[in-house]
Formats: C-alpha cells, structure tokens, sequence
C-alpha cells in the first residue's frame, strides 16, 4: 500500500468534506426550527460563490486585487451580507406564507424557489463556467515517496480550519446565547415558544440568514480551491450536503458536519482506489443504508412521540 496517497486522498477527503459540512449546517439549522428541508439552499451556496467571484472582479477593477488580505476580506463580507440577503427572501417568500399549510407545499415552494434561483443566475451571468485565477498558491510537503509528495495546500489548512471554527461557534452561539435558546424553543414548541415571548418570525428568519452566511463562505471557498463555478454547482452540492446531514443525523450540528466529512473521505478513497464514475453511487448507496438501519442518523436520536 501507497501511504502516500493514501495521506493526499485522506487530506483531499477532510478538505471536500469540511465544504459539505458547512452547506449541511444550514440544511439542519433550518430543519431543526421548523421542520423542513429547504432545498433552495443549495443554490444559496452557488450565488455566495458568484458574489464572491464578482466582488474579486470588482476589486480587480479597482486596482486593489494586489492587496490580498484587503480582497479576501471584502470577498467574505460581501459574498456573506449578500447571499444573507437572499437567504431571508427565500423564508419571506417560499415559507411564511405556507408557514401553516400543508407539509408538501412549503417543499413544492422551495423546489421551486431552487428552479428560479438556478435560471435567475443562468440568466444573468450566462451558462458559460467562470474561471478565477489562482489567489493562494503553495504548501506543506508533508511527505516525499517515489512516485509523488504529499501536499497540503494552503487553501486546504484555511478550508479545514475555518469550517471547524465556524462549526464551534455556531455550536456554542446555539447551546449559550438568546438567540440559541429562543432557536431551540422554536424547535421544541413554535406556539408555545409565541406564547412564552420569543419572537417566532424573526427566530426563524434569522436561522435562515445564518445558514446562508455559512454556505457563502462553503461558495467563496470552493471558488478559491477549485478557480472554476457555473450556475448548476448549487445542485449536487446541496444534494450531497442534505445527504450529510441526514447521515450524521438532520438536526444535529457536528452530526451535519460528520456526516460531511464522511462523504467527503467517501468520494475521495472511492475516486482513487477505484472509480470516478461510480463515487455519487457509493455515497447515495451508504445513505440508503444507514436510512435502513439507523434512520435518525449517526448523532441524532430517534424522535420520541408523547401521547
């Protein structure tokens, strides 16, 4: 066995499953408030890729893409604020209205709120993928063998570290503040959570904005590794991401980001010990099993109902 590969493909896994992680957060928080999944999210992630894209146009336009630290930072506050912004006009729009509707209509809205979003940004930056030159370049050889050495990039410590900052401070932001109390009050009893004083609109509508900033920085990070995105890469990666948190467990915070890292180091060993085409193959099948034998995911527990 080729430790060396083995160690690239183990570190290419964490980096590409530390980006599922942060888009299935914001498939969990909102499904933890109220219930459903909000399957537009993942096309929130691919305009956070674009704002972030475009603010880097901009900033080349002004002459200061020289200045990285000053480009990253404008990149990360523009892309977050803005693809906010959409992430409480998804709520506004596709769910409060349906808010005491039937089920399957909020998921027929946000179906459809995906569609849109998806031929909004076809139509207005074309189908044509769009390339970003590289910004953060080099790394650390970890590990020299005969046939390659072992690279961990730059970009790949930022990727892994910030995913795991962000995920301890929405934890921590979840478990000890008001909002978090008022969040987890929501989740349990949304009519006694109004009763009781907590603003129940406003809980939500910010729950959304925070899965939205988390899947901008998910877009701003994978434009920044990969250089290339189009308007169609919101589709798989919110597919796979949804397919996180249901194997960590839907509801559960480091069970979203376990179960991205686990797709994630799927994709990776199964691309490079056995084949590319079948990798989406070997991730849905595990899914299907864990549905079949632990259903309420890997760090979820099994729902309970009192009568």
């Amino acid at each position: 066995m080729d430790w060396a590969y083995f160690l690239q493909q183990l570190i290419n896994g964490l980096t590409l499953g530390a980006i599922y992680g942060l888009i299935a957060i914001g498939y969990t928080m909102v499904y933890g408030i109220i219930g459903m999944i909000n399957f537009a999210h993942g096309e929130i992630y691919m305009l956070g890729a674009f704002h972030s894209l475009i603010t880097f146009l901009i900033c080349q336009a002004a002459g200061i893409s020289g200045i990285l630290p000053l480009t990253l930072l404008l990149m990360l506050v523009v892309s977050m604020v803005l693809t906010s912004v959409y992430g409480w006009g998804v709520e506004r729009i596709a769910y409060r209205p349906l808010r005491g509707s039937f089920r399957l209509a909020a998921l027929i809205s946000a179906i459809g709120m995906s569609i849109f979003l998806q031929n909004f940004v076809q139509i207005a930056q074309g189908a044509r993928v769009k390339p970003m030159q590289p910004l953060i370049e080099g790394g650390i050889v970890l590990m020299e063998s005969a046939n390659f050495d072992v690279l961990l990039s730059y970009m790949q410590m930022i990727i892994i570290v910030l995913t795991f900052v962000l995920m301890v401070v929405f934890s921590t932001l979840i478990a000890k503040t008001s909002l978090g109390r008022a969040q987890r009050a929501c989740e349990q009893d949304r009519t006694m959570a109004g009763l009781l004083g907590v603003n129940v609109d406003r809980t939500i509508s910010t729950t959304f904005v925070m899965g939205a900033a988390l899947a901008a920085v998910a877009g701003m990070m994978v434009t920044l590794y990969y250089g290339v995105i189009d308007f169609y890469i919101g589709f798989l990666a919110g597919v796979k991401a949804f397919t996180a948190a249901v194997l960590g467990g839907i509801g559960s915070l480091p069970g979203a980001m376990l179960g991205g890292l686990l797709i994630g180091l799927i994709e990776a060993f199964w691309s490079g010990y056995l084949t590319i085409e079948y990798k989406d193959v070997a991730t849905f099948g595990i899914l299907v099993l864990v549905l079949i034998f632990r259903p309420w995911g890997l760090l979820g527990k099994p729902e309970v109902e009192k009568v």
